[in-house]
């Protein structure tokens, strides 16, 4: 917590000197706005589990996971819903603890209007299954490289500027911000602070959140069997 409210601080005085600079407003975001995306963002930093741990790769390369796939269950299933128990205990202790410091501290923009705060609620739980999606898709490359240490690292690297933690998505230039929308990755955490600023069609971007789980749970159900038929332990 104290890390994520440190790196909190260190984002709000960037981006406050940006403003500055810009005259105090940058696309949709004046100095409120800017505070309220930076604290929700590093709440839901946690919450989404951007960065994973890579466990289920680490279990591919001991042979591991060849009792997780004998086990009467379905494992991407398995695994997901551990995840949304994993979100519950981070929404109390990674996300609400720097909303609330940001809310307190800082010039922040309340929604206007109340039904925001539960459809931001189902924005970021869908975030979530989108992000343990997209992480699954990661770990679930160990199947064929055993070792997916490389592209682990390559996602930890660009995660943060393509899904909007870095900077907002609105800040880019106009090709770039249509060819990310047209991504999974914004649906990660710009949505969600969209959906609670109230930038944007708030029905579109749980529409467009939807799509996104659907579409990489399914891409990994594939993938996870295409990795059923044939299971290469390494070393064995």
């Amino acid at each position: 917590m104290t890390t994520n409210v440190v790196f909190g601080l260190l984002r709000v005085a960037i981006l406050a000197a940006a403003l500055k600079a810009a005259n105090g407003e940058i696309a949709d975001y004046d100095i409120a706005a800017a505070n309220t995306y930076v604290w929700i963002g590093q709440g839901l930093l946690g919450f989404v589990l951007l960065w994973g741990n890579n466990e289920l790769a680490e279990r591919v390369r001991s042979g591991d996971v060849v009792v997780d796939l004998y086990r009467p269950w379905h494992l991407q299933s398995a695994l997901l819903a551990q995840d949304v128990g994993r979100g519950g205990f981070a929404f109390l202790t990674r996300l609400a603890p720097p909303t609330l410091f940001g809310m307190l501290l800082f010039p922040f923009q309340f929604p206007e209007n109340p039904l925001r705060w539960p459809l931001f609620l189902l924005s970021a739980l869908i975030a979530l299954v989108i992000s343990f999606g997209v992480r699954f898709l990661v770990e679930a490359s160990a199947f064929w490289l055993l070792d997916n240490r490389g592209v682990f690292a390559f996602w930890n690297v660009t995660s943060g500027l393509l899904c909007g933690l870095t900077v907002p998505i609105s800040f880019f230039p106009e090709w770039a911000r249509d060819l990310l929308w047209m991504t999974p990755f914004p649906a990660l955490v710009q949505a969600p602070i969209d959906v609670f600023l109230g930038h944007g069609s708030t029905v579109e971007l749980l529409l467009r959140q939807v799509f996104w789980a659907v579409a990489v749970l399914a891409i990994g159900h594939l993938a996870l069997r295409g990795a059923e038929r044939k299971v290469v332990v390494q070393g064995g």
